[in-house]
């Protein structure tokens, strides 16, 4: 067995509670000057879509 073999602890994402997205409400008003709302999801870009913080490499 090999000492680099170690698992870790997953501590997850502050940004997105460990989902590994983000949802930005979004809303807009189109030419009948009605609101419309949508939801954007998007890549965590903390942890890049993982949804927690991998560990740090040893230098």
């Amino acid at each position: 067995m090999s000492n680099e073999t170690v698992g870790f602890k997953r501590v997850p994402c502050a940004v997105c509670s460990g989902t590994g997205e983000l949802r930005i409400e979004s809303e807009n008003i189109n030419e009948n000057f009605e609101v419309e709302k949508q939801t954007v999801i998007t890549e965590c870009p903390q942890c890049r879509g993982l949804g927690f913080i991998p560990p740090a490499r040893p230098a």
